[in-house]
């Protein structure tokens, strides 16, 4: 086992090496040199990375936006308010294109009204990081392979009142770094978890005003360590903490337009040594154990901003902004989008400008989404929310 502990110390390395890049711009960046970066990081962190160009054009804002086929990753509750009976929903967006040509993600989405309180949907993300080549520890080949990643989930909202709703989604993680690379007699073992969320959303119509006020509240990826040799090196999934709100107004009877804000705060621990905590203690302690105390804490918190104009419902323009700290990532960006909806399809694109003042390997970054939604149909059984 401990042959076997560098090879997959170096997928790892290689993993985080790319999530660093895309966030880290200080010159003369190395990975374990740089003092003050103090970034978190986890296993699987493809599960953060924003899956539809709806909310990728408005800053990666969605735990209280209209519900669309893609609610139930920005938060389960949302789909129980959703006004169309059955629906589904596919994304692409080339990842880290500028530096690298074979990675990618795919998100496929779907929903079903069940009657007028119940939704249930399911998703499936999948993460493609391209072609690898293995070396041992002396430089020697070890073969390639492409690793690959992916989640499954089941989600089932409901109403509880006109106005408020509940959510939850089932999640199964497959991360498979190495295929049957072996080295010293150890087979290598893809990391699998198992994690939940929870959410729930307000949403109420201003009677002085033409426009609805939201807010919403989302815990994702509540769920087990991973390892992919034993439980001794587990890491962390990105289990994250997402509220925020949005205000819609009707500008006239062709024109809306949404301005909308989210909070995040990944509940994991800080480095150093936070790894060996337990899952319950890592989550519960991940909002007091910065080393800088209360005032690190807030800089862990990144800030999300978007607007969102239509135009007689068929025509979406998008602007948004993303904000991280300097030393937990410093990613910067401006995000601009646009949607067109004709009857039952759409589609979606959405265009990531980083604005941290250095060259970024997140710049370039296209997402690419289409639709397709049927009209909800009467159903004699439908049960009424008091």
């Amino acid at each position: 086992m401990k042959n076997f502990r560098p090879i997959v110390a170096t997928v790892w390395l290689c993993i985080s090496w790319l999530s660093a890049l895309t966030q880290n711009t200080n010159p003369g960046f190395v990975i374990g040199q740089d003092t003050l970066n103090r970034n978190i990081t986890t296993a699987v962190p493809f599960l953060s990375i924003t899956p539809d160009s709806r909310a990728g054009g408005m800053g990666d804002v969605g735990v209280a936006t209209s519900a669309d086929a893609n609610s139930a990753y920005w938060n389960a509750a949302k789909l129980a308010f959703i006004d169309k009976g059955t629906g589904a929903s596919f994304s692409y967006t080339p990842w880290l294109g500028k530096i690298i040509n074979d990675m990618k993600i795919l998100y496929l989405s779907g929903f079903y009204k069940v009657n007028r309180e119940s939704t249930v949907g399911a998703s499936l993300k999948y993460f493609d990081l391209g072609q690898i080549d293995f070396r041992d520890g002396q430089n020697n080949p070890l073969g390639r392979f492409n690793p690959r990643e992916f989640a499954f989930d089941v989600t089932y909202s409901r109403l509880l009142t006109e106005h408020f709703s509940i959510g939850g989604s089932l999640r199964y993680i497959h991360s498979n770094l190495t295929g049957s690379l072996q080295n010293g007699g150890v087979d290598a073992q893809p990391g699998q978890s198992v994690a939940v969320d929870v959410g729930v959303f307000y949403t109420k119509q201003l009677e002085s005003k033409n426009a609805t006020l939201s807010w919403g509240a989302f815990i994702s990826n509540i769920g087990a360590k991973m390892t992919y040799t034993n439980s001794t090196s587990a890491n962390f999934i990105p289990t994250n903490l997402r509220i925020g709100g949005a205000y819609k107004t009707e500008l006239d009877a062709l024109n809306s337009i949404t301005f909308a804000l989210d909070f995040n705060k990944l509940m994991v621990p800080s480095p150093p040594g936070g790894s060996q905590k337990s899952l319950l203690s890592g989550i519960l302690g991940s909002f007091g154990d910065a080393r800088g105390g209360f005032s690190e804490e807030l800089r862990e918190v990144t800030v999300s901003a978007g607007v969102e104009y239509w135009y007689n419902n068929s025509f979406a323009g998008r602007l948004g902004y993303f904000f991280e700290a300097q030393d937990k990532g410093n990613r910067k960006y401006l995000t601009i989008g646009i949607g067109a909806k004709l009857n039952e399809f759409g589609f979606d694109v959405a265009y990531m400008v980083p604005t941290n003042g250095r060259e970024s390997a997140l710049a370039e970054t296209m997402r690419f989404s289409l639709f397709y939604v049927l009209p909800i149909k009467a159903k004699e059984d439908d049960s009424v929310t008091d």
